[in-house]
């Protein structure tokens, strides 16, 4: 299937994709772009199941595009940033298992996000995926912290493949990770979609619950409107951010009724939403 298939597959919305972007970029080898088959692909990129979690860092919107739409469509939780600064933002909201990571960003290369991140002790795996294809490059990327490095023109079947693999090298494959997400009393099963609280079954619609799983993903963690907007609703929101209000107050009043209705869900004024448990007397 060509790339031009792949965009059409997963819809175009107009007001965030213009016609022009939808022809197949230069920078993706048509003739290798990967075999997608099987049931049809999640619209907006909306996935259902909680695969590996892979930040896309390019400044190139056509790029980022075609990588997110590839990764979501086999199974991959997805996250991109722009700049190197958001990239090193995301590594701390997302907690990428693996990134793909773009040399040439507006603010600094990315072999400057590499070595921060080691200076950090940030251990993510990385695949560059760059049009610089000098030796001088390659070298100093693999030993800047990447784990491979790939050059445009690209495949998305072969680098979906050095994904996996790294994967499977680093011990992070969605195999090998528990699907139950736990926070206090409160328990969300991954692959049977089941949300308990205190053992108590909750039923939630399909929005709910994955604005439950981006919060249990990142228990105690602070996290912006922005930050839930965009792994909730996906990059093409466009509708009234008071959308996310609402949905919290819909989450709270399902998940406070047993026991005792002890909050989870904490609104931090100003800033956004964490899930934590409540502070007790003392």
């Amino acid at each position: 299937m060509s790339t031009q298939n792949v965009l059409n597959l997963y819809g175009d919305p107009p007001a965030r994709r213009p016609a022009a972007a939808c022809r197949r970029p230069p920078f993706v080898r048509s003739q290798e772009a990967p075999r997608f088959g099987g049931d049809t692909p999640r619209m907006n990129g909306q996935e259902d199941s909680a695969g590996p979690r892979v930040l896309v860092v390019d400044d190139e919107p056509n790029i980022v595009d075609v990588v997110t739409m590839a990764l979501r469509f086999q199974g991959f939780t997805v996250a991109t940033a722009a700049t190197g600064g958001e990239a090193l933002e995301q590594v701390e909201a997302f907690r990428p298992q693996i990134m793909v990571l773009d040399v040439m960003l507006p603010d600094m290369t990315g072999f400057d996000v590499a070595e921060r991140l080691g200076a950090q002790r940030g251990h993510v795996p990385i695949v560059f995926l760059t049009a610089r294809d000098a030796t001088e490059d390659k070298l100093r990327g693999l030993t800047s912290g990447g784990d491979d490095y790939v050059t445009k023109p690209f495949s998305l079947e072969e680098l979906v493949a050095r994904i996996r693999v790294i994967l499977r090298r680093t011990g992070q494959t969605e195999e090998e990770s528990s699907p139950v997400l736990r926070f206090e009393d409160l328990a969300l099963d991954e692959d049977t979609r089941e949300v308990l609280r205190a053992d108590v079954p909750i039923e939630l619609t399909d929005t709910e619950y994955r604005l439950l799983r981006f919060l249990l993903r990142n228990p105690r963690r602070v996290l912006t409107r922005a930050q839930i907007l965009d792994h909730v609703w996906d990059y093409d929101f466009g509708g009234d951010a008071r959308v996310l209000e609402t949905y919290v107050s819909y989450l709270r009043k399902k998940l406070d009724v047993e026991p005792d209705g002890v909050p989870l869900i904490h609104t931090v004024r100003g800033v956004g939403y964490a899930l934590r448990a409540p502070r007790t007397a003392g």
